[in-house]
Order: C-alpha cells, then sequence, then structure tokens
C-alpha cells in the first residue's frame, strides 16, 4: 500500500450535531462560508430525520454559498436508518452528483459503492481490515471513531490507501440509539417529542447517582460532556501522517475555534496560549484528550508525552 505523503493538514468542520432553528443553521454556514479558515465543511443531518425536513429548504443556498467561497462541500447521511422514508433519503443520497457523500452507517456505504465516498466516526474502523474492506467499497477518506489512541492511529495511517482525518474539537458523539432520551427525559414519547432536543443547542448534560456530569444526549445521540481538544497533540498526529482533522460546531464562536486551531497546526502560537484562548472561548466547557493518550476518554493531560 502507498503511505499518504506528508503534506498541509487540512481543517473539516463536522455536521451540525444539534437541534439548532433552522435560520440560525443558515446563518451559522453563512458567517462559515464567509469567514471561517477551514478547507471542509460537512452538511446534512446525522442524528435525527424528524428534524431533516425544517432546515432542507436552506441546503440548496447553503450549499452553493460553501461552494462559491472555495470550500469543500461533503454531504453527511443519518448515523441509523430504520424506516423506509430514512432507506429513500439515503438512495436519494447515493444517487446526488457532483459532492462527496460521507457514510455515518454502513448501509449508506454499500449504496455508495463503486462510487468515491467518505466515511464518518459512527462507522467502527478500529483495525486495518475493516479500513482496507471499507476503501476496497470506494472510501477515499475515513474520520476514525474517538476512542483510538494516537498509537492504532498510526498504524491505521501506514495501512491507508486514502485519507485519515481525526476528531479535534467538540463533544464527541459517541452512539446512536432507537430510542430518545431527549424525549424521555421531559416525560414524552418519541413519535410526540416536540422537538425538545432544541432546547439544548449543545447538548442536555447527563450526571452520575453522585451528581458527576458524565455524558450529554442530543435527542437519540449519546455524547461525551466534554469536549475534545488536540490542539497539542496535532503536531505529532501531522507528523504521523494524519491530513485532516475535524471540528464539531458547538454554541460558540466556532469562526475563532477554527482560526486558533489553524494556527495550532502552523505552529504560530504557544501551547499554553492556545489552551487559555480555548477556555475563552468556550467559558462553559470541560476539556478532555485522554483517549489520544490511551487513557480514560473524560481525563485531560497537559502534555503530549
Amino acid at each position: 500500500m502507498t503511505q499518504i505523503s506528508l503534506s498541509q493538514p487540512r481543517l473539516t468542520l463536522g455536521p451540525v450535531l444539534f437541534n439548532w432553528r433552522p435560520e440560525q443553521m443558515r446563518d451559522f454556514y453563512f458567517r462559515i462560508a464567509d469567514e471561517a479558515d477551514v478547507d471542509t465543511v460537512c452538511v446534512g443531518e446525522v442524528v435525527c430525520s424528524k428534524r431533516e425536513p425544517f432546515f432542507a429548504p436552506h441546503l440548496p443556498e447553503v450549499i452553493a454559498r460553501l461552494a462559491a467561497a472555495g470550500k469543500e462541500v461533503v454531504l453527511s447521511s443519518l448515523a441509523l436508518i430504520m424506516s423506509e422514508r430514512e432507506l429513500g433519503h439515503a438512495r436519494d443520497l447515493a444517487g446526488t452528483e457532483g459532492w462527496l457523500v460521507e457514510a455515518n452507517d454502513i448501509s449508506v456505504a454499500s449504496l455508495l459503492t463503486p462510487r468515491s465516498f467518505a466515511v464518518g466516526p459512527l462507522v467502527n474502523v478500529y483495525n486495518e481490515g475493516t479500513l482496507a474492506y471499507l476503501e476496497s467499497l470506494g472510501a477515499i477518506r475515513t474520520c476514525l471513531p474517538a476512542e483510538l489512541p494516537a498509537e492504532v492511529i498510526a498504524t491505521l495511517v501506514k495501512s491507508a490507501k486514502g485519507e485519515i482525518e481525526v476528531q479535534a474539537f467538540g463533544r464527541l458523539p459517541l452512539a446512536i440509539s432507537a430510542r430518545c432520551y431527549h424525549a424521555r427525559s421531559r416525560n414524552l414519547a418519541k413519535d410526540g417529542c416536540q422537538y425538545v432536543c432544541a432546547e439544548d443547542p449543545d447538548g442536555m448534560a447527563v450526571d452520575t447517582l453522585d451528581d458527576e456530569p458524565f455524558l450529554a444526549v442530543n435527542g437519540t445521540q449519546t455524547m461525551s460532556y466534554h469536549y475534545l481538544s488536540l490542539l497539542n497533540e496535532m503536531d505529532s498526529l501531522h507528523r504521523a501522517g494524519v491530513r485532516r482533522f475535524r471540528l464539531w460546531p458547538q454554541a460558540v464562536d466556532m469562526v475563532a475555534v477554527a482560526a486558533l486551531f489553524r494556527q495550532a497546526l502552523a505552529g504560530s502560537v504557544e501551547s499554553e496560549a492556545a489552551a487559555d484562548r480555548l477556555v475563552e472561548l468556550c467559558p462553559r466547557a470541560e476539556f478532555a484528550n485522554g483517549y489520544i493518550h490511551g487513557r480514560e476518554g473524560h481525563l485531560y493531560l497537559e502534555s503530549d508525552a
């Protein structure tokens, strides 16, 4: 296999995972198009198909604005397909011409074959065999799950034919469920959820029995409570061959966050100053980077040692 050459790292903005108001999301993407120093922007509903119709009318103008600004646009699929309607949407997405599609469910990957596609982080790619299989189907880019330590990432980079992307910022998508805990927390059924997930634009924190924040819930999705930050680890990952780093949209100034991560990639900001600036930009967040060090995911380790 051909190892990816070390080149200028790229930043990807992942799809908005939360249930933001359609006009808010439209304006968010417009600002990303006009101001954010990112190379690729993923758009599309990943978590809940019930949300999709609200933003759909804005999607063409969002894609056009991003493309006109020189961003690569990627169309992201649902992470869990359970109905004929959702399957039909996946087929429509697979038939879309002119744009790279990101499969967040293995069934979408099979629909996309033999065209080139990207693999999202909700598809479990933990070893070389899985990566090779997906690449044989047509995958040219794979965003890895968050749980992998740096040593495993380096191994996958060496075996990859396509690009490897690593999540570097934001609450991590950990699992997707057929049930909606967000609705249940309000004593509502999933089919009558009243879209209560919109009340928590960064997800709803979940505490342990000891009242310690543990996870976050976003509709049918389980996320990390902590925000991932790999500001200090991106350089070593890039030297190991990682070409892309993903930032997850949060209800903060993502233009400023992207600028900070770009500065960190360029080595133009000291690590301590970068960490302090990220705290300023995300004042309510607690940060973690344990997975990349082979430790518990909720930990934050100060150095890249």
